[in-house]
């Protein structure tokens, strides 16, 4: 699976806001902070349960805004 360069920064602004290290943000996620750290370098091919999980917590992040 493929990272688009929108779901890149969509993560990396995501993570500014919130104020997270590249460890705790990983952590929240639920994958490695190594995995994490080749993604903002731009490493876009990734396996499909990363995927799943990085796509999952961005839809979440999207229902906090909008319960907010």
């Amino acid at each position: 699976m493929n990272l688009n360069p929108n779901q890149i920064l969509a993560l990396k602004r995501k993570r500014g806001e919130l104020n997270l290290t590249v460890t705790a943000l990983a952590r929240e996620i639920g994958v490695s902070r190594w995995t994490l750290d080749k993604i903002f370098k731009g490493k876009t091919n990734i396996h499909k349960s990363t995927f799943d999980k990085l796509n999952d917590w961005l839809i979440s992040q999207l229902d906090v805004l909008k319960e907010q």
